[in-house]
């Protein structure tokens, strides 16, 4: 039995012939099932050899009438969708980018029986130790670090990014290194001075759509280690003269 047949078995003992009623006319859990298999297959990225790269975020577009239809069973269908993901990442030996979560939501633009499915590759992301992500400690910081949607305040001399335990800020990401790379700060008087160092990690690091072993980074830089985007904030920042 494939994986979408067990599914729809596993579906059918755990809900009521309402649910079927209900998506009768409407969008079919198999069909959401199906498109996340194929968006997986679709965004397969290759880390190493017979080593493939899959996300792990999954948003499930629908219409207005489907989604009505879909709120009062959405724990369990969200449930057995994510059994289906991990069913299949496990049979095609994929790597999840980190822990997996799907999420339903309502879009006006699409009729009754269409939906779309967006994926992202999100890592999870540890804190520094002790560090406070309140708005006060965000506000006194004079950097802050942005990791899928998280605002991170750094303080001077800076910290260490990498998936390991000894990193200061830990990215669970399978395309980071242990210690991949750090974040220097230095205060001049008013001037706040910021810029990122390689510390020799597998896939290396790219800093404003640029491959660099170190570079300035000024207010908005970007820098992509494994499938993770880092955002400097910096408004105090000197601007580089250039990476």
């Amino acid at each position: 039995m494939g994986v979408l047949q067990r599914f729809e078995q596993r579906l059918e003992d755990a809900v009521s012939g309402a649910f079927a009623r209900a998506f009768r006319s409407a969008v079919q859990p198999v069909e959401i099932a199906a498109a996340l298999q194929r968006e997986i297959d679709n965004s397969a990225q290759v880390l190493a050899r017979n080593r493939y790269l899959v996300p792990n975020a999954f948003t499930v577009e629908l219409s207005t009438a489907d989604f009505e239809r879909l709120s009062p069973y959405g724990g369990t269908l969200s449930s057995e969708l994510t059994n289906l993901v991990n069913e299949h990442v496990n049979e095609q030996r994929y790597t999840l980018a980190g822990p997996l979560r799907i999420d339903f939501e309502e879009r006006l633009d699409l009729s009754t029986g269409r939906f779309r499915v967006h994926s992202e590759a999100k890592a999870s992301v540890t804190p520094v130790a002790g560090q406070s992500l309140s708005e006060t400690a965000i506000g006194r910081a004079p950097v802050l670090i942005e990791v899928n949607g998280v605002r991170h305040p750094i303080e001077p001399p800076g910290i260490v990014l990498g998936r390991g335990t000894d990193a200061d800020l830990r990215i669970n990401d399978p395309g980071v290194s242990r210690r991949h790379a750090e974040i220097r700060i230095s205060l001049m008087g008013q001037q706040v001075s910021v810029s990122v160092v390689d510390l020799g990690s597998t896939n290396g690091i790219v800093v404003d759509g640029q491959r660099v072993t170190q570079a300035m980074l000024r207010d908005g830089s970007e820098i992509r280690m494994g499938n993770t985007t880092i955002r400097v904030r910096n408004p105090h920042a000197q601007q580089p003269s250039g990476v």
